[in-house]
């Protein structure tokens, strides 16, 4: 099967168009111009009888009759011929101009009628649709001229004249097909460019050459397909990117624990190291490091999914927040690292899964517990207005780069520049808080704390459940 491009469619498209409008102007003007040179025609004969129409009176006057004209064609070619007066010879007007009429043929269709309507000279074939101008002499109507109407063009000199201008015309119809096949082809191959360029791109892009852009050269909708097809081409770059990332992430992060538990077993199958509870805790802990990896993942992949479960129902969200701090408090003594609380005196009632919001908040004191050195300090801060619960995590030094506070929820992303997990975690935790605030129609952002460390702020929006 035979593909068309869509630059020949829309050639044949434009110019099939511009073709139609150009037969029915065409069509339109030959109708009118027929129309309009008939009626023109028609014109001219009943102006021929008004001029003769004096003659005929003054021919009765002097005749009394008719008879001398009946079928008696030198009289009645005086009688119609107003530029000889009467009694002429014949000859005698050569040389004269011929009135405009005589040339179109409207006197070959004057008619002569007696007051009984009998034709007594003239055009035999008289119509019905005939007009007629009375002979009034002395108050009595004596005979009519009639004039049959043109139907259509049948005279040399008219003919000549009405093939003229359809040749003109259909000269003139010629000339706007070829500018408009000129402009078809134009429109084809100037402003189908830009679509072409962007197929021709996506093809490539869809072949897995994600580095691949269109020049963006116009402010139309070309331009604008190019600039939604490069942002495109970007997204899918920067996915393609990150996935890599995450595999090869995932890949390391289930590579240490298990490194680890093969050299432990090792060393307790060649007896290098008993089977007491030392080694018995270390193997439980990197059973348990590797347990809460793969349990980090499956959270993860069931937002992607939109499968993780949430029971929404009023919750007292301060409640929240003082049991997480609750939990944590022993540990951040122990790490030398003060936590305090400041909430208003009344509680904070949202829709909200109860046990998410302790996964959030827990997520949220366990990155500073890690991340913050000994000796400073975490501030867990509620404020409330009359839309949405603001809490805000504040702790002290180190910070973060500004550069880097975007990428803080990205997966497996921490701003330590090695590989070193001595702080502990695989990077999720703040992409799952992300999650869970996302699912309460909340908002998380990261910025630079006052107390020189990282200042995390959950936004929980109030409504019914």
């Amino acid at each position: 099967m035979i593909r068309t491009s869509l630059s020949t469619k829309l050639f044949i498209a434009v110019l099939a168009t511009m073709i139609s409008v150009v037969l029915a102007m065409a069509v339109a003007n030959g109708v009118s111009f027929s129309r309009g040179f008939l009626g023109y025609l028609n014109e001219l004969g009943v102006e021929r009888m008004r001029s003769v129409q004096p003659r005929f009176i003054t021919a009765w006057e002097k005749h009394g009759d008719w008879e001398f004209v009946r079928d008696t064609p030198p009289a009645w070619f005086e009688l119609i011929r107003p530029d000889r007066p009467l009694g002429e010879r014949a000859g005698a007007s050569f040389g004269r101009q011929t009135p405009v009429s005589d040339l179109t043929g409207a006197v070959f269709r004057i008619t002569l009628l007696d007051a009984q309507g009998q034709r007594v000279m003239g055009y035999y074939q008289i119509s019905k649709d005939a007009v007629r101008l009375p002979i009034d002499v002395a108050g009595h109507t004596v005979g009519w001229l009639a004039m049959t109407p043109f139907q259509s063009v049948t005279e040399a000199g008219g003919q000549r004249f009405f093939h003229n201008q359809m040749l003109w015309s259909l000269a003139i119809g010629s000339l706007c097909v070829l500018f408009a096949g000129l402009i078809a082809w134009w429109v084809a191959r100037r402003l189908l460019a830009p679509v072409r360029k962007v197929a021709a791109a996506t093809h490539r892009l869809a072949a897995g050459d994600y580095a691949e852009r269109v020049t963006v050269s116009t402010d139309d909708e070309a331009g604008q397909l190019a600039r939604d097809f490069n942002q495109l081409a970007h997204t899918l770059e920067r996915n393609e990117r990150s996935r890599r990332e995450f595999m090869a992430d995932v890949s390391h992060e289930l590579r240490t624990p298990l490194s680890v538990l093969r050299g432990e077993l090792e060393a307790l199958e060649d007896g290098v190291r008993k089977l007491d509870a030392s080694s018995l805790e270390s193997l439980q802990s990197e059973v348990g490091r590797l347990g809460k990896l793969v349990d980090d993942l499956y959270e993860l992949s069931l937002t992607d999914v939109g499968a993780l479960s949430y029971r929404k129902e009023m919750v007292d969200v301060q409640e929240e927040v003082r049991r997480a701090v609750a939990h944590q408090s022993e540990r951040f003594r122990q790490r030398d690292l003060r936590l305090s609380i400041e909430a208003p005196p009344l509680a904070q009632w949202l829709p909200a899964d109860a046990d998410r919001l302790q996964q959030l908040f827990a997520n949220l004191l366990e990155n500073s517990l890690r991340y913050t050195d000994p000796g400073g300090e975490l501030r867990v801060v509620l404020s409330d207005d009359p839309q949405l619960l603001r809490i805000d995590f504040i702790d002290s030094a180190p910070g973060v780069e500004a550069d880097q506070l975007p990428r803080l929820f990205e997966r497996f992303y921490r701003t330590e520049g090695s590989r070193n997990r001595a702080s502990g975690g695989a990077g999720l935790g703040l992409a799952i808080c992300q999650s869970i605030v996302e699912a309460h129609g909340g908002q998380l952002n990261a910025q630079r704390s006052p107390l020189g460390g990282l200042w995390l702020s959950v936004r929980l929006p109030k409504g019914s459940v």
